[in-house]
């Protein structure tokens, strides 16, 4: 049995396939947790919510976070695409995997989807949450802007119980992440910007194994699309 973290698959569902099957030949005895931001962006979000959709079917164990930009999609489902900070070409992409000519006819099952994902999971020795949370307030789990959105932020670790904090949202280098890694640092940061595959520093899926540390990675094989580099 293995436990695996990704997040941050923004709508690269061939990137994400080949992670899971061919990389982490994911067993029904593993546990996947993905981190949120399943759609925008890249070209196939309809397909990453498919391939997580039939997994959970196939009884393997799948754990998904809601991410920042899954309550995007899901808040245009009702009040229209003036929801999405989206560029009209990106607009366009999300419309046509759904194979859909407005954002209030999302189908049931992906709104359904969307609205039942938790913001955070606890695990004996993991916080798994998609940005973050805000050390400064009260409550850590009651804010959930601070969950879906929050950057540069400072870990608390005696507030997680010096549980490791695992979170995306943020792209960073992978080499950064990889150090990270070594380092078993208390804050990951799994975002390794697979959709941006026109930057150099960016453009990968990563898999962290919770259990030994180590990481998977996995280029991006949806390209190309039209996407904005990312700086």
């Amino acid at each position: 049995m293995a436990r695996y973290a990704i997040s941050d698959i923004h709508g690269c569902a061939r990137t994400f396939k080949a992670l899971v099957l061919e990389q982490l030949q994911l067993n029904k005895t593993d546990e996947l947790y993905l981190l949120g931001d399943y759609v925008n962006k890249g070209p196939d979000s309809k397909g990453v919510i498919d391939f997580i959709l039939h997994l959970q079917k196939q009884h393997y164990q799948v754990n998904c976070l809601r991410g920042n930009h899954d309550q995007m999609l899901l808040k245009a489902a009702s009040k229209g695409e003036a929801a999405l900070n989206l560029t009209e070409l990106e607009k366009r992409m999300v419309l046509q995997s759904f194979g859909m000519h407005d954002f209030k006819k999302l189908p049931p099952v992906y709104a359904n989807f969307i609205d039942s994902l938790p913001y955070y999971l606890e695990l004996p020795d993991y916080f798994l949450v998609h940005a973050g949370f805000d050390f400064n307030q009260d409550d850590l789990f009651r804010d959930k802007e601070a969950m879906l959105n929050i950057r540069n932020y400072k870990v608390d670790p005696t507030r997680l119980s010096n549980k490791r904090l695992v979170h995306g949202h943020t792209p960073v280098p992978l080499h950064a992440i990889k150090k990270s890694a070594i380092h078993q640092n208390q804050k990951m940061n799994l975002d390794a910007g697979c959709v941006y595959y026109k930057n150099a520093a960016f453009g990968n899926l990563v898999a962290l194994d919770l259990d030994s540390n180590l990481l998977h990675i996995q280029c991006n094989l949806d390209r190309p699309y039209s996407v904005r580099r990312k700086s």
